[in-house]
């Protein structure tokens, strides 16, 4: 059997690499949703945890356990931000405890209010964190090819009430910075890009992390760079940095020194660990994810109805996220059937981000009608699938989730029928 490596050697020379036949399904296996035994024992997730070379983490814990010094802007929060930005080009780096608090601090240190334009298509935390802050969020719509705020449709939202914009980068690719930023520019508005998806990913060869007023970075757990639980606001504005420094602190300046309105959103000197321990691993991760999304490429090319979003080669991307669109009238079967599908094999696939922010509480209750200026992404959101990738994903499991796509399809009037009763 091919590794992966060879697999992608193969393509570039132009070769056709043929599916490992030992991860083949049997003619005779039933599928799990028509009563068959799951392929998998255990559950394969979309966004597994990588840990690699553990050993070299629980030094540094050890390091951090024999100084006795767990939080409050340790040392080792202080090299994790240090070589972010040194990695990113950018001047400052604020580590917070997670992504949600770190949008929260940068929309109210850039002072939004009254209106910001978000995506509906994004988690549904780049919406909280201006609603949690009496922010009204302005739902526009994405780019069908890409999935990110299409500018156009963000002009179309701005009123006298618009303060700001949040752009969210998704997939591991940056989103249209040029022209969303020439209309914040045109318009006085402010401009924060929700980066959690786009750590490591390049925008007209300059990395993610130096656009708009800030971006807030995530190194959740499920994030290919992850620091168990975690985040980071990279600015380049001083001023900016300085009151989110203060703000995720309490607002204080020394001791027993509180000069400005504050929280905790401090990161802990063990998730700065494992941040920095995966920062010095990045390039190897994202190889691994390169790896698995050429694989998944590959076995799914001959699948009709199934259309894997393609990344481009001219900027630098992470590979993170593995995306695929569903074409119900040529695959025989809807997106939410497949998953059934999936799931029952213990392929935990994730319909992100349906149904959009504007068809969850409280959004739905606030603007029912939002929808009705969101035609692409209530189709993207009902077409779109998310399969498993990551350090933890062998090479016969992407080619046996392949194959399971492949039965999905040719036995496609039948898993109609077994999904209409589950």
């Amino acid at each position: 059997m091919k590794t992966l490596d060879q697999q992608s050697a193969g393509a570039e020379l132009g070769t056709n690499p043929v599916l490992s036949p030992d991860a083949a399904l049997s003619k005779e296996r039933k599928l799990a949703i028509f009563g068959g035994e799951p392929l998998f024992k255990e559950p394969l997730h979309v966004g597994r945890p990588n840990v690699l070379q553990r050993e070299l983490f629980l030094k540094r814990v050890e390091e951090i356990l024999d100084r006795n010094w767990l939080t409050n802007n340790g040392p080792v929060v202080r090299e994790f931000e240090r070589s972010i930005a040194e990695y990113l080009g950018v001047k400052h780096c604020i580590a917070v405890c997670n992504a949600t608090i770190g949008l929260e601090l940068a929309i109210r240190a850039a002072g939004l209010k009254g209106e910001v334009i978000v995506p509906s298509y994004t988690f549904v935390a780049t919406a909280h964190a201006l609603q949690w802050q009496e922010v009204t969020p302005v739902f526009a719509d994405i780019d069908p090819a890409t999935h990110t705020l299409d500018p156009e449709a963000i002009e179309r939202l701005i009123t006298p009430r618009t303060t700001g914009i949040i752009a969210t980068h998704l997939w591991g690719q940056a989103c249209a910075v040029d022209p969303i930023a020439e209309i914040a520019r045109k318009h006085g508005l402010q401009l924060l890009f929700d980066a959690a998806h786009a750590f490591g990913c390049t925008y007209k060869g300059q990395r993610v992390g130096n656009f708009g007023r800030a971006e807030v970075f995530s190194f959740h757990a499920t994030k290919f760079l992850n620091s168990f639980e975690g985040g980071a606001i990279t600015t380049n504005d001083d001023g900016l940095a300085e009151r989110i420094r203060l703000m995720k602190n309490f607002g204080f300046k020394g001791f027993d020194n509180v000069v400005y309105i504050g929280t905790n959103g401090k990161m802990t000197e063990v998730c700065a660990a494992m941040g920095l321990h995966n920062l010095k691993r990045i390039d190897e991760l994202i190889a691994i994810n390169r790896r698995n999304y050429e694989a998944y490429r590959e076995g799914l090319k001959n699948i009709p109805g199934l259309k894997l979003l393609p990344i481009g080669e001219r900027e630098a991307a992470n590979f993170q996220y593995v995306v695929v669109e569903v074409d119900e009238k040529v695959l025989g079967v809807s997106r939410d059937q497949l998953v059934k599908v999936l799931h029952a094999e213990n392929v935990l696939a994730r319909k992100y981000f349906w149904p959009g922010c504007h068809r969850v509480e409280p959004y739905r209750s606030y603007y029912p009608n939002a929808g009705l200026l969101l035609p692409c992404t209530n189709e993207v959101a009902a077409r779109v699938i998310v399969l498993p990738t990551g350090a933890s994903l062998k090479e016969d499991n992407i080619y046996t989730i392949c194959e399971l796509l492949r039965t999905a399809y040719d036995t496609s009037a039948e898993v109609r029928r077994a999904s209409a009763v589950l």
